[in-house]
């Protein structure tokens, strides 16, 4: 898997929470939307993205991203 789509499923995947969690305890849990939103736009501006320094060391991102086909 290429690192761009597993930091793209960890971001929508945190989003979904935020509103599942936001519905059904608190509404103060968009805030964690309203976290992964502005790393997003950071991520964009400054090229630093802390998600995919974590990855990168779970070993996400490391292969070409060609499902296994020689």
């Amino acid at each position: 898997m290429k690192m761009e789509n597993a930091i793209r499923i960890l971001a929508g995947t945190m989003v979904l929470i935020s509103i599942s969690l936001a519905h059904w305890v608190n509404y103060w849990w968009l805030l964690l939307a309203a976290f992964v939103g502005c790393n997003l736009i950071q991520s964009a501006l400054t090229g630093f993205c802390p998600a995919e320094k974590i990855l990168g060391r779970l070993g996400i991102g490391k292969g070409d991203g060609s499902c296994g086909t020689s």
